[in-house]
């Protein structure tokens, strides 16, 4: 078969973080376990490809950017043209005119699940409701027309169920994501003696940032001595965070992989307090290095993170600082946290993603 994949956000420095690992993981194991399809990736010209040790996909740029109208115009010719029998988009920002066969992943419907105010985006009333209303005619175009719909948890399969009752269950696959292995980065350790809590992830309003800020402002009154690290993708949302920010946090723009490695590292815990989630990778990451976890009781968390993590209410900034209290000072609860998280990280992998994957693409293709 001649398959495609809109490969635009290849790698977290280009893609942004999680939509980014997601399709550069998806791409290195598909390269390494099938040797039967041509693969054909459309790309931005300054996407570098990961190490693969496989197969070598056929390149297109497409230096076209998501979220644009250029996308809706210039994207499906590039991708008919090919002539291929299926293409996988991995976000729900498909060119709706293009008619190729498809595949979609859905990673979350927090567009959907999470209200909007005025502090939520950075557009005008106006230009939010147009865009808004352009993503649900997009959204809607891919559910219904898509072969298959590839969701990463059973609540994001529930969520296009509930958003979309007409959609046959049957259509939506839960294939879970891996843990890139960011430990073999052997990176140096954190210098700074000062014991901190880190997050990583972006700052949009649904990641919950100003309670954990609140919350931390209530640890510190008995942890004088901890600090909090917010490493992600710099935007207008952390500049926000910034100008409020109490003593005692930092900011890490634009991590690399080996700065993400080196902060994980040396983390006394990690905190995950976002509303919603299709998935939640960065706690099974902080999971990896022996970081024990506190997170959200919300969305798809418990079905990821299992008992492997202390859970607080994410609207309760009172339970949210009590649940990093005990992180930092039950050393049997660190311990058990510890031991559990190693455990868990089992249940997740990319290439066994990407062979669940592959076996939608052959079923759908055709």
């Amino acid at each position: 078969m001649n398959i495609g994949i809109d490969a635009r956000m290849l790698g977290p420095t280009v893609g942004g973080g999680g939509l980014g690992r997601y399709v550069e993981e998806l791409t290195r194991g598909l390269s390494q376990l099938d040797h039967k399809h041509r693969y054909v990736l459309f790309l931005k010209s300054e996407t570098q490809l990961p190490t693969t040790g496989g197969n070598t996909f056929d390149h297109r740029i497409a230096d076209v950017h998501w979220y644009t109208l250029l996308e809706q115009v210039i994207m499906p010719h590039k991708i008919d043209q090919e002539d291929l029998d299926l293409i996988h988009y991995p976000h729900w920002n498909i060119p709706v005119r293009a008619k190729t066969p498809f595949v979609v992943t859905i990673h979350d419907l927090i567009l959907l699940e999470q209200p909007r105010s005025a502090r939520a985006t950075t557009r005008g009333p106006l230009m939010y409701w147009v865009k808004h209303a352009l993503f649900r005619r997009v959204l809607r175009h891919a559910v219904k027309k898509s072969r298959a719909i590839i969701a990463p948890s059973q609540y994001t399969k529930n969520s296009i169920l509930h958003f979309f009752p007409d959609t046959a269950p049957g259509k939506i696959h839960v294939v879970h994501e891996g843990i890139t292995d960011l430990v073999r980065l052997n990176a140096p350790p954190n210098t700074d003696t000062t014991p901190y809590l880190l997050y990583v992830g972006n700052a949009y309003p649904h990641k919950n940032l100003e309670r954990l800020l609140e919350a931390f402002k209530i640890v510190r009154g008995t942890h004088p001595e901890i600090n909090l690290v917010l490493a992600g993708k710099d935007g207008v949302f952390y500049q926000r965070l910034k100008a409020t920010a109490p003593d005692g946090v930092t900011f890490r723009p634009d991590p690399t992989d080996s700065e993400l490695a080196s902060l994980y590292q040396g983390a006394k815990g990690y905190v995950f307090p976002s509303l919603s989630e299709g998935f939640g990778l960065p706690p099974l990451e902080a999971m990896s290095f022996s970081v024990p976890v506190a997170a959200a009781r919300s969305s798809c968390l418990p079905e990821i993170l299992g008992d492997a993590v202390t859970y607080f209410n994410p609207q309760d900034t009172q339970d949210m600082s009590q649940a990093i209290s005990r992180l930092l000072s039950d050393e049997r609860l660190r311990e058990t946290l510890i031991a559990k998280g190693k455990e868990q990280i089992k249940k997740y992998s990319w290439q066994t993603m990407a062979e669940e994957i592959q076996t939608i693409y052959n079923n759908c293709a055709g």
